[in-house]
């Protein structure tokens, strides 16, 4: 018994030292990350941006990125990379920016951003360098904005065009017996396409078609500014398949020469004037966002929220837009009498209808209270357009994908699957001919698909409403351009959809002259949380994705991510763009 006890005692006081060191390991952490100390940038700093990496509405800070000593690694929101590239003009520890630009993980309107911002900076006479070993297009955007572009010597500058690719899964369903009964108002609405078409419809060829060469001209844009060749010269360069190698895109002047990683970081020291054997004072994004204050600050107070991802019923979670978290969030800015006007940032595709029209209800109640400013991001689209259309005024880039006001609905008839492949029947007692509906188990009667047809048309009539109320429009006019039709945002201010061109800043500035405001401080929403409450709520989630990508790769993980974008679709009337927009 008592060696029982020596044991016992023994592992009972190892345990407790164990937990105690984790404790003192998590205070440090925590004290660490939550420390108002500035991180030292020095002098002579480059400030890199990193186009690999993707920018998106609101920091991405990941408890795995503190927890392994990496907190550089966590990446701003992308209007934070703007306010930060604005600054850095008249930052004299920066004196110059390195472009990453082998890919660019960004949409073509942050790209416009982006390259805007850049562009800006250029005023300041700060040199911008770019780099790539395999300049994709869309880098390729960005980066032409730069002083000197250049391209490993054994690379590649891809030009071959844009190009859109969906895939169809009608053939998939007919194989596995299992009949998707699909209902839709708009002729353009293509969502449903993958599940009702072995290939694209003739509306829907015409709209991809017209949207990408749209997005394609500003790439061209950009390189005629480059290269000083007009743009058909530079069209006809990717018809023909004329730039295959680094060598050619230099004669091409598309860019500035062939250089090796050393030798363009043998450049900067030159520029900087620092020894050949220095180390080059290179700093991140994360790390100048924690070192410098590049948010004005003053007078009265205007609110950001940023609504990224899609639209869905209920409190929703991060990178979705639930109807319960924003129409409580939009309530609490109107009711704060310290905020003057109201800046909402909308990056969506869409999602639930019914959603859709909540946060909508609740934009207009605070329109009456306070100028509401809406600024579109990469996508603002069906769903993502209804809870914009009736702010006083809306901006867009040239490159949004906005539009698609239409409405759907899938109600899978699973039948033949579960009963010939699966060997499972169904039978049950019903109080009326309608109480199962609607079921996976058997077919819609004509009567039910009658009742779900109105209800999709009764949706799409609303729909309508909304954009002719909020956008000052005839119903037949925005008849005409609705039909689940998808637009840029250049398009979209010839047609009345959005009122400027203009990104983020300028969605500001609008806010601030219709609130009198000279000076003000941003608050901006959905506020950040504090480090362990990010711990608990992403670290498993995180993990969990990293593993599943690192065991199947992006691509296939994206599949996988669509194929749930479908499950959560099913039975739930729904205002949003196709599947994916995939464009290359």
């Amino acid at each position: 018994m008592r060696s029982f006890f020596k044991i016992f005692l023994a592992s009972f006081l190892a345990l407790l030292v164990f937990a105690l060191v984790g404790i003192l390991i998590i205070f440090a952490i925590v004290a660490s990350v939550t420390s108002d100390n500035k991180p030292y940038i020095g002098s002579k700093g480059i400030l890199v941006v990193d186009l690999t990496k993707e920018y998106k509405e609101q920091k991405s800070e990941s408890p795995l990125n503190t927890l392994r000593g990496n907190p550089d690694e966590n990446v701003p929101g992308l209007y934070d990379v703007v306010r930060m590239i604005a600054f850095a003009k008249s930052d004299s520890s920066i004196k110059g920016i390195y472009i990453k630009s082998d890919d660019n993980a960004n949409g073509f309107a942050a790209s416009e951003e982006l390259r805007n911002a850049l562009a800006d900076f250029k005023k300041s006479k700060k040199f911008i360098i770019a780099f790539g070993d395999v300049i994709s297009q869309k880098a390729y955007y960005v980066a032409s904005v730069a002083d000197r572009l250049y391209c490993n010597p054994k690379g590649t500058v891809d030009w071959r065009g844009l190009e859109s690719t969906l895939f169809f899964l009608k053939g998939t369903l007919e194989k596995l017996e299992i009949e998707p009964q699909i209902f839709y108002a708009g002729k353009f609405k293509s969502a449903t396409e993958p599940l009702r078409a072995y290939q694209m419809t003739e509306p829907n060829r015409l709209q991809t078609s017209v949207y990408l060469n749209d997005l394609y001209s500003r790439i061209l844009l950009s390189a005629a500014e480059k290269s000083e060749l007009d743009t058909g010269r530079l069209h006809k360069l990717a018809n023909t398949g004329l730039v295959q190698t680094a060598s050619e895109a230099v004669r091409f002047h598309l860019i500035d020469g062939l250089r090796y990683d050393d030798e363009v970081k043998s450049e900067i020291i030159k520029n900087i004037k620092i020894g050949r054997d220095d180390k080059i004072n290179f700093i991140s994004l994360g790390k100048y966002a924690k070192a410098v204050d590049f948010t004005p600050n003053g007078g009265g107070r205007i609110a950001i929220i940023y609504a990224e991802g899609e639209i869905t019923d209920g409190k929703g979670k991060d990178g979705v837009i639930g109807s319960d978290e924003y129409r409580n969030l939009i309530r609490k800015v109107r009711l704060d009498k310290n905020i003057k006007a109201i800046v909402f940032r909308v990056n969506s595709p869409g999602g639930s209808a019914l959603a859709s029209e909540e946060i909508w209800r609740e934009i207009s109640i605070a329109k009456k209270e306070k100028p509401v400013v809406v600024s579109f991001g990469d996508v603002a689209a069906s769903g993502g357009y209804y809870i914009s259309c009736n702010a006083d005024s809306i901006f867009a880039e040239p490159n949004t994908i906005t539009g698609s006001i239409g409405v759907f609905g899938i109600i899978p008839n699973m039948k033949k699957f579960f009963n010939n492949k699966l060997g499972i029947t169904f039978d049950g007692v019903k109080t009326g001919p309608f109480a199962d509906m609607p079921s996976a188990s058997r077919p819609l009667n004509t009567a039910e698909k009658q009742f779900i047809q109105n209800s999709i048309d009764t949706i799409y009539t609303t729909f309508k409403s909304r954009v002719a109320e909020g956008r000052k429009l005839s119903l037949s006019v925005v008849d005409s351009i609705a039909q689940g039709r998808v637009w840029t945002g250049q398009r979209a201010v010839q047609i009345g959809l959005v009122d400027k061109l203009g990104n983020i800043n300028d969605a500001v500035a609008c806010a601030a002259r219709m609130s009198n405001q000279k000076e003000y401080t941003l608050r901006e929403y959905p506020e950040k949380r504090n480090f362990i409450e990010d711990l608990l709520k992403n670290y498993k989630e995180d993990v969990k994705a990293e593993t599943i990508k690192e065991e199947i790769g992006e691509e296939q993980y994206n599949i996988l991510q669509q194929m749930k974008n479908i499950k959560s679709m099913i039975a739930v009337p729904q205002a949003r763009l196709p599947f994916e927009l995939s464009i290359r």
